[in-house]
C-alpha cells in the first residue's frame, strides 16, 4: 500500500515510516509511530513501544522503564486487543483520536479525546504519563487525554487512583491474567463509593480485602502506613469532585512502584535496588489471616494474638456456636441482650479497624458527641466513630450489621457500638458508684469505707467463685499447661474422635510420632498428632510447637485447634487436611498426574509466602528447620500450608542466626553449613525451600535420586542441566502439556539460587517471592551445596561425608503423609 492510498483510508492522518529503529520525543499526525521505534521521556526515565510478553507470541504497545536492565511493564494500552505479529503501528489523527493499527489498515485500539484538539501531540512524561495535547498547551498540563486515567495492574507515583465524580471515571487496577497474557484478570483494586469510601480489593464478585476507610492519618485498615515514613508521601482527597489516593517519592532518585499480582493475589509494593539490580519488595496487602474480608462474620473481630483468630465483640456470642467451634465462623454473632431504641447505650472498643463502609454515612462538621446524639436518635444506627482522628472531629456513623472489623495492638480506631442498657449496667454502675465516693467521702469517710469493702468483697467473691469453676471443669494435669494459649481436648475425646487410635484411622507416622485421623463428635474431622513415648522428640518440641503455632496466622501455614497433656500423653489436634501432604503427590506416579504445572506453581508460591511470614511477617523471626514435602499440608482446594513446628527456633529484634549442638532435621534438606557446624538462620529455611522446589518441579526426592548418566543428587542434577542450557529436562513426564516451559525454567533457576553453597549468597525469601512473581533478571547462581556424587541405587551411603565429620549430635526425622 503507497502512502496516497493510505492517506485516503485514514482521511486526515498522514503516515511518516521511519526504517530504521529509533527513539522519538513526541508523536503527531504526521509523525506515527511504527514497530521497533520508541517514545522516551523527556529525562530517560520510561520508554513507550511495542513488546511480545514471554512465549506469547502476542504484541502490545505499552510503557516501561528505559533505565531498568528488565523490562517491567506499567502500562499496556491493547490490553484486550493484542497485535498477532510485529506490525503495529501508533498514530494519532488530526482530531486527537490515538489509535494502534494493524497491517497499516486495521484499528485495533483507539482512545478519543472529549475537547476539541488543535494540532494535537502525543508526550510521554517524565512520571511514566501518556499524554495527547494541544501542541500549543504543552507547558501548561492542559491534557486532552492521559493514561494515567486508565491504569492496568500498576500504581505509579503521582498517579491518581480512585474517582473523578465529575465526569465518572474509576481509575482502578487490574491485574495481568498471568506474565504472558496482560488481559484484565478477576482481580480488580478500586475505590468502593460509598458514605465513607475506602479502597477494596476483589476477586471477581467477591470482596478480598478491604482498607477501611480514611481517618485523617490512614485508611484504619491498614495502620502500618504511616505519614513519616521514609519512602513516600501520600495523600487522599473527599471531597465534591473527586475521590482518590496518591503518593509521591521523598527521594525523587528513588524508583518505586506498586503493582497487583494475580498469581498470589496481593497488591504489592517495590523499590528497585541499584545494588542488586532486582526489585525488592517492601510491603503488600492483604499481610495476614485478619485481613480476609469478612472472616469473622458479623459482629466478629478478627485478632492475630488470640485462637481462634475469630471472637465475637463483648455483648455478642455465635450466631452458630456449633458451626463457630469448628471454625466456621462465617456467620458471625449476635447480641446478647436485644436492643431497645428509647434505652440504648455506646460501648467503646478501642484500636479496631472500622467496619465495611458500604452502608455508612459521613459528616465532617459535626462533634462526636452531636455525632452521638445523631446516632441515637435513628434506631437503625448501630455505631458511630470520628471521621478524623488527627482533630477528633467529623461523624461516621454506620446502619446494618458491623462487619470484617480487626484487633490491632497498635494504630486502629475508637469505635462506639449501640449496646442494650441492660448490657451496659454494670458499666453503669461503676460509674454511678464513683460519683457517689466522690460526692460521699468528705461527708461518711467510715461509711464510705463500708461500702468500698462490701463492693468489692463481693467481686472478689465471684471472681474467686469463676476460678473454682475453672478448676473443676479443667480437663489438663495441674501445672501441664504452661501457658500453651489453646483449648484443651479431653483424651476420652479424642480417643472416641479417632476410634481408639485405630490403625485404620492412622494417616502416618514421623519422628514425632503416629498421626490419626478423627471426626468429633459436632462433626469437625481433625487430625491428631499423638507424641510416641520413644520419641527422639520429647516434651520441649511439643511444647514450642504449641506456642509457637498458637500464635502464627497465616492462610498458608497449617491451623492449629487444641491440644491434651494427660499423664504420659501429649497430643496435638490441627484442622484436618484432605488431602494430606505434598509428598503423596509429587513422588506418586499416579497421584502425580493430578498437579498440572498451575497446580504446582501455586503451590510453590504459596509456600514461599507461608516461609516469608515466618522469616519477616509474624511477630519474632521463626527458622522452621524442617521444611520439606511431607510438611507441606494440601487442603480440599490444595492451597499448601505449612506444618510441623516441633523443631523451630525464634529469634527476636535484629537476630537472623544461632548455633546448635543438637542438629535436627531431615537428610536432603538441610543446608551444609547446618547439617555440618550447626548454624541455622533464614538461609538454611532458603536452602530446604530450594530443595522443595527442585522436587516439586521434578517430581523425584533429592536423597535417593538416581540418574543413569551420572552420580548427581537431584541438586547437582539440576545444576548441570541448567549450565547445559536444558532445565526443561528436570521437569516432570506428568506435567504433560500443562508445562509453561518459561515458568520452568524460572523456577528451577530460583531453586538453585537458594541451594548455593554459601548462605550469603542465596536469596532471602522476599527476594524469592519477588522473583517468582515477576520477570525481573535473575543473576546466576553459583556452585550448590551438597553437590554429591553418589552410588548406585542399593549401595551403603550411610557413611557419606560430611556423616562422618560432623561432630554434633544429629536427629534425623522421616515423615510420612498425615
Amino acid at each position: 500500500m503507497d502512502a496516497f492510498t493510505l492517506i485516503a483510508f485514514v482521511g486526515t492522518c498522514f503516515l511518516f515510516f521511519l526504517k530504521a529503529s529509533t527513539a522519538v520525543d513526541s508523536i503527531s499526525p504526521s509523525e506515527p509511530l511504527p514497530y521497533g521505534n520508541t517514545l522516551v521521556s523527556s529525562d530517560g526515565s520510561f520508554e513507550l513501544g511495542f513488546f511480545s510478553p514471554g512465549s506469547s507470541g502476542n504484541w502490545y504497545l505499552g510503557i516501561w522503564y528505559k533505565n531498568i536492565p528488565v523490562r517491567t511493564v506499567v502500562w499496556v494500552a491493547n490490553r484486550m486487543n493484542p497485535l498477532n505479529d510485529s506490525s503495529g503501528m501508533l498514530m494519532i489523527t488530526n482530531t486527537g483520536e490515538i489509535q494502534i493499527l494493524s497491517q497499516n489498515v486495521t484499528v485495533v485500539w483507539s482512545a478519543n479525546s472529549t475537547a476539541a484538539a488543535q494540532n494535537p501531540v502525543l508526550q510521554l512524561l517524565s512520571t511514566g504519563n501518556l499524554v495527547l495535547m494541544n501542541e500549543r498547551d504543552e507547558n501548561s498540563g492542559a491534557y486532552l487525554w492521559q493514561s494515567f486515567d486508565y491504569p492496568s495492574d500498576t500504581l505509579l507515583p503521582e498517579m491518581k487512583f480512585g474517582w473523578d465524580l465529575r465526569t465518572g471515571l474509576d481509575r482502578r487496577l487490574t491485574a495481568w491474567k498471568n506474565s504472558d497474557d496482560p488481559s484484565p484478570s478477576d482481580f480488580t483494586w478500586e475505590f468502593e463509593l460509598q458514605g465513607d469510601p475506602e479502597g477494596v480489593l476483589w476477586k471477581g464478585l467477591q470482596k478480598y480485602f478491604r482498607g477501611g476507610p480514611w481517618n485523617g492519618i490512614g485508611f484504619s485498615g491498614s495502620p502500618s502506613l504511616k505519614p513519616n515514613n521514609p519512602i513516600f508521601a501520600y495523600e487522599f482527597v473527599f471531597n465534591e469532585d473527586e475521590v482518590y489516593y496518591m503518593y509521591t517519592l521523598r527521594n525523587k532518585s528513588l524508583i518505586s512502584r506498586i503493582v497487583l499480582n494475580q498469581t498470589d493475589y496481593t497488591a504489592q509494593r517495590y523499590t528497585w535496588s541499584e545494588e542488586t539490580q532486582t526489585w525488592r519488595l517492601i510491603g503488600y496487602l492483604p499481610r495476614d489471616y485478619c485481613d480476609t474480608y469478612g472472616l469473622c462474620g458479623a459482629y466478629g473481630n478478627c485478632d492475630n494474638t488470640q485462637l481462634p483468630a475469630c471472637q465475637c465483640l463483648k455483648g455478642f456470642k455465635p450466631r452458630l456456636p456449633d458451626r463457630w467451634s469448628s471454625g466456621d465462623w462465617s456467620q458471625g454473632c449476635v447480641r446478647n441482650k436485644p436492643l431497645n431504641c428509647q434505652r440504648d447505650g455506646f460501648l467503646r472498643f478501642k484500636q479496631l479497624k472500622l467496619p465495611d463502609a458500604n452502608h455508612s454515612w459521613v459528616n465532617r462538621t459535626m462533634t462526636l458527641k452531636d455525632c452521638k446524639d445523631k446516632c441515637l436518635q435513628n434506631c437503625s444506627c448501630m455505631a458511630y466513630s470520628s471521621f478524623d482522628i488527627t482533630e477528633g472531629s467529623g461523624c461516621a456513623i454506620w446502619f446494618g450489621d458491623l462487619v470484617d472489623i480487626r484487633q490491632f495492638q497498635s494504630g486502629g480506631q475508637d469505635l462506639f457500638i449501640r449496646m442494650s442498657a441492660s448490657e451496659l449496667g454494670s458499666k453503669i454502675n461503676e460509674t454511678k458508684l464513683k460519683i457517689a465516693l466522690t460526692i460521699a467521702t468528705p461527708l461518711s469517710f467510715p461509711l464510705v469505707v463500708l461500702i468500698v469493702c462490701y463492693y468489692f468483697g463481693k467481686s472478689k467473691k465471684r471472681s474467686e467463685e469463676r476460678i473454682e469453676e475453672k478448676k473443676e471443669t479443667d480437663i489438663s494435669n495441674e501445672g501441664q499447661e504452661e501457658d500453651m494459649e489453646l483449648p484443651m481436648f479431653e483424651l476420652a475425646r479424642i480417643s472416641n474422635a479417632t476410634d481408639n487410635f485405630s490403625v485404620s484411622n492412622k494417616l502416618g507416622e514421623g519422628g514425632f510420632g503416629p498421626v490419626y485421623k478423627g471426626k468429633l463428635e459436632d462433626g469437625r474431622e481433625i487430625a491428631v498428632k499423638r507424641l510416641s513415648l520413644t520419641s527422639g522428640q520429647g516434651i520441649n518440641e511439643f511444647k514450642n510447637e504449641v506456642k509457637l503455632v498458637a500464635k502464627l496466622q497465616h492462610r498458608n501455614l497449617v491451623r492449629l485447634l487444641g491440644c491434651c497433656i494427660e499423664g504420659e500423653e501429649k497430643m496435638l489436634v490441627y484442622e484436618y487436611m484432605p488431602n494430606k501432604s505434598l509428598d503423596s503427590f509429587i513422588f506418586d506416579q499416579t497421584r502425580s498426574k493430578e498437579l498440572d504445572w498451575s497446580r504446582r506453581f501455586r503451590i510453590i508460591c504459596g509456600v514461599a509466602r507461608g516461609l516469608l511470614y515466618l522469616h519477616q511477617d509474624s511477630r519474632l523471626r521463626i527458622i522452621h528447620r524442617d521444611l520439606k514435602a511431607s510438611n507441606v499440608l494440601l487442603d480440599s482446594e490444595m492451597n499448601p500450608k505449612i506444618s510441623d513446628f516441633g523443631l523451630a527456633r525464634t529469634f527476636g529484634g535484629d537476630q537472623t542466626e544461632g548455633n546448635t549442638k543438637r542438629v535436627v532435621g531431615t537428610y536432603g534438606y538441610m543446608a551444609p553449613e547446618y547439617a555440618i557446624d550447626g548454624l541455622f538462620s533464614v538461609k538454611s529455611d532458603v536452602f530446604s525451600f530450594g530443595v522443595l522446589l527442585l522436587e516439586i518441579i521434578s517430581g523425584f526426592k533429592n536423597r535417593g535420586f538416581f540418574q543413569p548418566k551420572h552420580n548427581l543428587n537431584l541438586i547437582g542434577h539440576a545444576w548441570r542441566l541448567l549450565r547445559e542450557g536444558n532445565p526443561l529436562e528436570l521437569a516432570a513426564e506428568s506435567l504433560g502439556e500443562s508445562c509453561n516451559p518459561s515458568e520452568v525454567t524460572r523456577c528451577t533457576h530460583i531453586g538453585l539460587l537458594c541451594v548455593q553453597q554459601n548462605p550469603e549468597d542465596r536469596p532471602t525469601m522476599s527476594s524469592v517471592v519477588l522473583m517468582l512473581a515477576s520477570e525481573i533478571e535473575l543473576p546466576q547462581p553459583k556452585q550448590p551445596g551438597f553437590l554429591l556424587e553418589k552410588t548406585a541405587p542399593g549401595t551403603d551411603t550411610s557413611t557419606s561425608k560430611h556423616d562422618s565429620t560432623t561432630v554434633n549430635e544429629i536427629t534425623i526425622t522421616i515423615l510420612q503423609g498425615r
